[in-house]
């Protein structure tokens, strides 16, 4: 299976940088062109299924680069975000300040975080890949498109180059940046992460 993988478009919290997870967060202008941008750089690509997360970031991302192909989303709530539980809604700076140890134990060693009332990225890993092995059973030998979410896709991507948890702020996931992977019974590759060459015409897009 050859996967197109996404982080969705710009949100208004992404904007405001805030903590997500599971809370929904709709597009700004910018998101929807971004998605339109990827929308256009994906249309001769033979997909035959387009995936989100069921977070409406990721669906309305998700919807944007399926209507080319006239195909439906299918959504799958294991490709969500990681959930930040007390912390989603707050902003970035905001938690350094009021929750200094919690932010720095997730900037500097984050595979030993646990979300206040959330989860951990043990917790993503788990339920990430249960829903990528169903795409790949469902799906041999064909293209596909998931639109996921910053951690969630960083899990995949390091799962495919054979990394651990620990460096996953060694990847780097714009708005809209399009990795490739491909899956084959006894090896996975990595073609190409975090494309964003179809933005070059959004203004303001990167």
């Amino acid at each position: 299976m050859r996967l197109f993988l996404l982080r969705h478009a710009q949100s208004v919290w992404n904007r405001e940088r805030r903590y997500q997870g599971w809370t929904d967060s709709a597009l700004t202008d910018l998101g929807r062109s971004q998605a339109e941008a990827a929308g256009k750089a994906l249309a001769a690509e033979p997909l035959v299924a387009v995936y989100a997360s069921t977070l409406t970031r990721a669906r309305d991302t998700a919807a944007t680069i399926a209507a080319p192909h006239g195909l439906p989303v299918h959504e799958d709530a294991d490709f969500r975000e990681m959930a930040f539980g007390a912390w989603e809604g707050r902003t970035l700076d905001e938690v350094r300040a009021e929750d200094p140890e919690d932010y720095r134990v997730w900037a500097e060693t984050p595979d030993l975080f646990t979300a206040p009332g959330g989860e951990t990225l043990a917790d993503v890993k788990i339920r990430v890949l249960a829903a990528l092995g169903r795409l790949r059973a469902a799906h041999e030998g064909k293209s596909v498109c998931l639109v996921a979410h910053g951690l969630s896709a960083r899990v995949l991507i390091l799962e495919a180059l054979g990394l651990p948890l620990s460096r996953v702020w060694a990847i780097h996931l714009a708005s809209t940046g399009i990795s490739e992977l491909e899956f084959r019974p006894d090896w996975t590759a990595l073609h190409r992460m975090n494309t964003l060459v179809h933005l070059d015409a959004v203004p303001a897009a990167r």
